[in-house]
């Protein structure tokens, strides 16, 4: 009887793969460390700045800085608002935005780990296809990224709840905050691709990845509070979700053939 070996697909390997890259990511502490990092970052923002607020000194022509009025401007800012746009204060700078550039540590920590290790070449060598690699590290990264953006909503709700401000909504409702957070988690499929593929070119050159995606990431800074204010509707989630794939299919199709061009060590 003659032997009957199973077909492959990618939708076999691809599964295989994410299971063992989510059982990689969620058994290593540096993921954990992010996460609490991402959780307690906008508690101290919140309480800190609060305690930071005074009054202005008109003597010395001194005027008071910018601080956070309302719990919500942790999170984003209001589309055509003072702080929307190309405005550049306290509230603007240290808000949600700020998990894009931790997310970027945490792709190239993740990706120049299994250069670094030795374990991408051994894949490669045994039985993964590129493309398997690639799919698997966006899917996987971005849903790291995504609890780590839950995880500074949730701090910043109980920083602001310990800092005593207001959880009033001004210029927007609850349904814009919840679009405003489906956007920033869908922006983060964008972000995630563009770190995986300086990922991809550095390897195992962890400062490298890092020092190009943070710098990348600065550069697209003013983009994130267009795409994703805190009176968002339906059209910026779809807008984000849209720019989400095809950044992940783009940049993925990029970062496929820089692993089949470059070397792997």
């Amino acid at each position: 009887m003659d032997a009957k070996f199973e077909k492959l697909t990618f939708a076999k390997r691809l599964k295989t793969m994410l299971k063992v890259d989510f059982k990689r990511m969620f058994t290593m502490p540096f993921v954990y460390i992010m996460a609490g990092v991402s959780l307690i970052m906008p508690i101290l923002i919140l309480v800190m700045t609060s305690f930071m607020g005074g009054e202005a000194d008109p003597a010395a022509g001194a005027e008071a800085a910018a601080m956070f009025t309302n719990v919500w401007q942790a999170i984003s800012s209001v589309s055509g608002g003072e702080s929307a746009g190309m405005a550049m204060d306290l509230t603007t700078m240290c808000n949600m935005n700020l998990m894009y550039f931790l997310i970027a540590v945490l792709v190239c920590v993740f990706v120049s780990d299994d250069f670094r290790s030795g374990y991408a070449k051994n894949l490669f060598t045994v039985r993964a296809k590129k493309v398997d690699y690639v799919f698997s590290k966006s899917l996987v990264c971005f849903a790291g990224g995504a609890i780590m953006i839950l995880a500074y909503f949730i701090g910043a709700m109980l920083g602001g709840a310990i800092a005593g401000l207001p959880f009033t909504m001004e210029d927007f409702n609850a349904g814009g905050i919840v679009a405003c957070l489906f956007a920033k988690i869908f922006l983060v499929a964008v972000f995630v691709a563009i770190f995986l593929t300086f990922s991809v070119v550095a390897k195992q050159r962890t400062w490298l990845s890092i020092l190009l995606s943070v710098g990348v990431g600065a550069f697209m800074f003013m983009m994130i509070p267009m795409m994703t204010p805190l009176n968002a509707n339906f059209i910026h989630v779809i807008m984000t979700l849209a720019g989400g794939a095809l950044f992940a299919v783009g940049l993925g199709a990029v970062s496929n053939v820089i692993l089949n061009k470059t070397s792997l060590v």
